[in-house]
């Protein structure tokens, strides 16, 4: 959001910096101007100054009308993650239960009404999307998202369920608010939540959430291809091995 609410110290200059290479993020290709402008919302002069800026500042290249990002934006991302305890200290648990059942897991946290993740460890893409620290999915037809709206309080869900786009990325896809609702309510009592293509055509997932000294802090999760993958072996073995991984997480600490 670009509104400073009449906030006398914040800085909409920067505001405006960071919209335009968060949009780069979201398009995940080469953007021009105008292809910046309808994605932040801001005018193209606007765009412009800041696409400007950062080119004289080495975070991107231009290319005749387009422009990209160049690896020196790799260094913002790289000081959450060196300075994140929760990323450090997942990421060797995530890579060892990679390795343990060959799947592809993943944690994320809240970030802005979606499920951020903050660390990754894959066998092989299985989604056409293309999943990394950072990236960013929504919440109410995701696993992580799941669990992690489920330890909310009823309020918070039904409000985040207001003002959200739902929409059907599937014929699978719950959209009903009500629905919903219910679904989560489910998931808080089970301690679990597994997501039948809700996202995408053939991929199954379950998360589980990971608690800190707050209460729940992310969700875990675990990505298959339903083809492969019975959803009773999502029970029977990746279920308790998820489990076992989150509870590793909360006994070094996590805040």
């Amino acid at each position: 959001m670009l509104d400073a609410h009449g906030d006398p110290e914040f800085m909409t200059s920067l505001a405006r910096g960071l919209a335009v290479l968060r949009c780069f993020a979201d398009e995940q290709k080469p953007m021009t101007i105008a292809q910046a402008s309808r994605a932040t919302g801001l005018s193209r002069p606007a765009v412009k100054r800041c696409l400007h800026t950062l080119v004289r500042l080495g975070y991107a290249a231009q290319d005749g009308v387009s422009y990209t990002l160049r690896p020196k934006v790799l260094a913002l991302g790289y000081a959450y993650l060196s300075s994140s305890t929760l990323a450090m200290r997942a990421q060797p648990l995530l890579d060892a239960l990679r390795d343990e059942l060959h799947e592809s897991c993943s944690l994320g946290v809240i970030e802005e009404d979606e499920v951020y993740y903050v660390a990754r460890a894959e066998v092989s893409r299985i989604m056409s999307i293309a999943l990394r620290a950072g990236s960013r999915l929504p919440l109410y037809c995701t696993s992580m998202g799941r669990v992690l709206l489920a330890a909310m309080p009823r309020t918070e869900q039904e409000a985040y369920l207001r003002r959200t786009r739902l929409r059907s990325f599937t014929p699978s896809t719950r959209t009903d608010p009500g629905e919903l609702v219910d679904t989560l309510c489910q998931v808080a009592d089970k301690g679990y939540a597994i997501v039948d293509q809700e996202l995408e055509h053939g991929l199954r997932s379950v998360a589980v959430p990971v608690l800190g000294k707050r209460g729940v802090v992310a969700a875990l999760n675990i990505g298959t291809q339903r083809e492969r993958i019975a959803e009773a072996e999502l029970h029977s073995r990746y279920l308790p091995a998820l489990r076992r991984v989150s509870e590793e997480l909360r006994a070094i600490g996590i805040d």
